[in-house]
């Protein structure tokens, strides 16, 4: 597996752009996907799992923008992001070739429903991911208020081929190593988060979509878990429209209900934009 690469030198001398924030790292972890971080406004505030605009100025000198969630978390000094390179897409055949010290566009006004808020209290939260809509949870699982509000946190992620679960893999080694989340959460807690990772396409140790092994039962048999209950078990799904419909159904026939921001329930799902299928 080829090692990310990291940018680490600035780039050429830009223009000032509107809402611009500058690009202090980008690593790119295989030839679809990659992630950077820019500098954060002073004035932004936003709850762990929301999303806002980014993107950079078109051809047409007009702001070419999309939904991208924040994937560090609501009290990092620096906003990260995650995505898929498209090599024909009108914004990320662009915004992947940024570097170190170049300007994106950013609008300062986070919005989402894979918050907190949108959730009823609960004992297991599930996080349900493929491709690069692990990002809002990349977010949510460095924050602390997860831990302090649930006795156990599952993070499922699929992905066709292996090399696109290391974000993912490296994020998970990160919080569970890292010692400002032991002193702020303590080490017993932080045993608390599961990270379940799948392939659909290239060999690994746990092959198949999440949707089936769920609806076949290896997931619960695999975590010591009998079933989801809305008494215990919440949800938050992030990924292509397919998977979104086929979680939803799932965590429904359990009696689970969907949520939102202005009335919280059991599960929540973004629905503002949908992460590649697998």
């Amino acid at each position: 597996m080829t090692t990310p690469a990291t940018a680490t030198t600035p780039s050429s001398t830009t223009p000032v752009l509107p809402d611009a924030q500058t690009v202090t790292a980008v690593t790119h972890w295989t030839d679809r996907l990659f992630s950077f971080r820019v500098t954060r406004p002073a004035s932004l505030r936003f709850r762990s799992g929301e999303f806002v605009m980014i993107g950079l100025m078109g051809d047409n000198g007009k702001p070419l923008l999309r939904a991208y969630s924040i994937a560090s978390p609501s009290w990092d000094d620096e906003l990260e992001f995650y995505s898929i390179k498209v090599q024909d897409g009108p914004l990320t055949s662009k915004l992947q070739h940024i570097k170190v010290g170049d300007q994106i566009i950013l609008r300062p006004k986070p919005v989402g429903t894979l918050v907190h808020d949108a959730l009823l209290p609960g004992k297991r939260l599930w996080l349900f991911s493929t491709g690069t809509g692990i990002a809002p949870f990349a977010s949510l699982i460095r924050d602390p208020q997860t831990y302090t509000d649930y006795d156990q946190i599952i993070l499922t992620h699929t992905c066709r081929e292996v090399g696109e679960l290391t974000y993912g893999r490296e994020l998970v080694e990160q919080v569970k190593n890292d010692e400002l989340m032991a002193e702020l959460v303590g080490a017993e807690n932080l045993a608390k988060l599961v990270y379940y990772p799948t392939t659909t396409r290239e060999t690994s140790p746990k092959m198949g979509r999440i949707t089936d092994l769920m609806t076949n039962g290896t997931v619960f048999k695999d975590l010591g878990i009998e079933g989801m209950s809305p008494e215990t078990d919440r949800g938050m799904v992030c990924g292509s429209l397919a998977f979104n419909k086929d979680i939803m159904a799932i965590m429904e026939s359990f009696g689970l209900r969907e949520g939102a921001n202005s009335e919280p329930r059991e599960y929540v799902v973004e629905k503002a934009f949908v992460g590649e299928g697998v």
